[in-house]
C-alpha cells in the first residue's frame, strides 16, 4: 500500500498550452481521494501522469518514498481503470484478467488463484468463460476493475470509469465501488465530473478549474465552506443559487443584504432586505463590503415555501413569480423570478405552489454565503 505525494506538478504541452499548473497534493495510505470539475480542468491528465501515461513537464511524484517521475508505467504499482473499460473481444473474461500477470511471467497456479479471488469479490465467478460481447455495461465494467484488482497495485486509478453507465447502475456501482475500496484497503485517486460521485464515495474532493486546485476538502466541509463562488456553485444539486446583491449596515452594527430590481419610469422597482443573523456577522470580513456590490449565494434545499418557516424565518422573506414546478416525488423544484432573478427552489412535495403563482417564499439566512463580486472569493460562510 502507498501514500503519494504531487510537489508543484505541472503539465505543459508542445505549443505552450497548459493543462495542470502548481498541483500540489499530499495522499494518504488506503485514502479515497476524487479529482472533480468540468471537462478540460485538468483531472485526467492529472490523473494519466501519475499512471506515467502523460510526462510531468515540473515538479515531483512521489509513490510512497520513491521518486517516480521517470519510472516507466509498469514499474509504479499502480493499476488504471480506464472510462471505455479496454476489454479483448477475442479474449474470455478470465483471459482478460489473466492478461496482465501472463505477460509478468507469473506462474499459472498463482494467476489462478488470483482472477478466481478478483471473481468472487466482484461476484462474477460465473462468468469467467464468457467473452465481453456477452457481458453487460456492468459487469464489463467489473472485469476490467477484476483486471486492475489481480495486480495488487498499491495505487488505483480510475478514469471516469461509471461514465458508460445508465443512472441506475452509475447508482449500484457506486455502492460497489465504495464496498471495494474497504474491502482492498488500497489508495482510490477516481477522476469524474459528476459531483454526485465525488461527493458519496470521497474521503476527500480535488475541485479544479483551468489547471489549477480550487479547493481540497471532505464532501461535507465543501458543501458548507466553499472557498469560492466557482465551489459553490459546483457542489449540490440543484446548484446554488446566485443574486447580485449590496452589503449595507444597519444602526445597531449589523448587516443586511439587499437586492431586486431598479426604480423606473415604466415599472416600480422593488428591494428586498435580508437581515444576516449574528452568525454571519463577521465585521473583520464584512467592514470593508459596507454599501459595496457582493455576490449573495443560497442553496435551493435553503429556501422555503412552507408556514412553518415562513413564520420562523421572517428575516428572510422575499416575494417571487413561481416560472416552472418540477415534481420529483420526494421533493418539488420551484423555478422562480424574484425581480428579474432567477431562484431555484427544492421544497416538500406537498407544496402547492403552480406555475404563474405570486407567491412568498423564505431565505434561510444562517445558509447564506457572501462572496467577493471580482475575485469570487467567500467573503463569509
Amino acid at each position: 500500500m502507498a501514500s503519494l505525494s504531487l510537489k508543484n506538478i505541472g503539465k505543459t504541452y508542445p505549443g505552450g498550452v497548459t493543462a495542470v499548473s502548481d498541483f500540489n497534493l499530499e495522499i494518504k495510505d488506503k485514502e479515497f481521494i476524487i479529482l472533480v470539475g468540468p471537462s478540460g480542468c485538468g483531472k485526467s491528465t492529472t490523473l494519466r501522469m501519475i499512471a506515467g501515461l502523460e510526462e510531468i513537464t515540473e515538479g515531483e511524484l512521489y509513490i510512497g518514498d520513491r521518486l517516480v517521475n521517470d519510472i516507466a508505467p509498469k514499474d509504479r504499482d499502480i493499476a488504471m481503470v480506464f472510462q471505455n473499460y479496454a476489454l479483448y473481444p477475442h479474449m474470455t473474461v478470465f483471459g482478460n484478467m489473466a492478461f496482465g500477470l501472463k505477460l509478468r511471467k507469473m506462474p499459472k497456479e498463482e494467476i489462478k488463484r488470483r482472477v478466481e479471488e478478483a471473481g468472487r469479490i466482484l461476484d462474477i465467478s460465473h462468468l469467467l468463460d464468457r467473452k465481453p460481447k456477452a457481458l453487460s455495461g456492468g459487469q464489463r465494467q467489473r472485469v476490467a476493475l477484476g483486471r486492475a484488482i489481480v495486480r495488487d497495485p498499491a495505487v488505483f486509478l480510475l478514469d471516469e470509469p461509471l461514465s458508460n453507465l445508465d443512472a441506475k447502475l452509475r447508482a449500484q456501482m457506486r455502492t460497489e465501488l465504495s464496498k471495494l475500496h474497504q474491502k482492498l484497503g488500497t489508495t482510490f485517486i477516481y477522476v469524474t465530473h459528476d459531483q454526485t460521485e465525488a461527493m458519496t464515495m470521497a474521503d476527500r474532493i480535488v475541485v479544479m478549474k483551468d489547471g489549477l486546485i480550487q479547493q481540497v476538502d471532505t464532501p461535507q466541509h465543501l458543501y458548507d465552506l466553499p472557498c469560492n463562488s466557482f465551489v459553490a456553485g459546483f457542489i449540490g444539486s440543484p446548484q446554488m443559487n446566485f443574486i447580485d446583491s449590496v452589503l449595507h449596515k444597519t444602526a445597531d452594527g449589523g448587516f443586511y443584504v439587499e437586492f431586486g430590481s431598479e426604480d423606473t419610469k415604466r415599472t416600480k422597482g422593488v428591494k428586498f432586505q435580508i437581515k444576516l443573523p449574528a452568525s454571519k456577522n463577521n465585521k473583520d470580513c464584512l467592514e470593508a463590503y459596507v454599501d459595496k456590490e457582493i455576490v449573495m449565494g443560497i442553496r435551493p434545499e435553503h429556501i422555503h415555501d412552507e408556514e412553518m418557516f415562513m413564520t420562523t424565518m421572517t428575516d428572510g422573506i422575499v416575494k417571487a413569480k413561481v416560472e416552472v414546478t418540477e415534481l420529483m416525488g420526494a421533493e418539488t423544484y420551484l423555478y422562480l423570478n424574484c425581480e428579474g432573478h432567477s431562484l431555484t427552489a427544492r421544497v416538500d412535495p406537498s407544496s402547492t405552489a403552480r406555475a404563474g403563482d405570486e407567491i412568498e417564499i423564505t431565505l434561510d439566512t444562517s445558509k447564506i454565503h457572501l462572496f467577493d463580486k471580482e475575485t469570487e472569493k467567500t467573503i463569509t460562510n
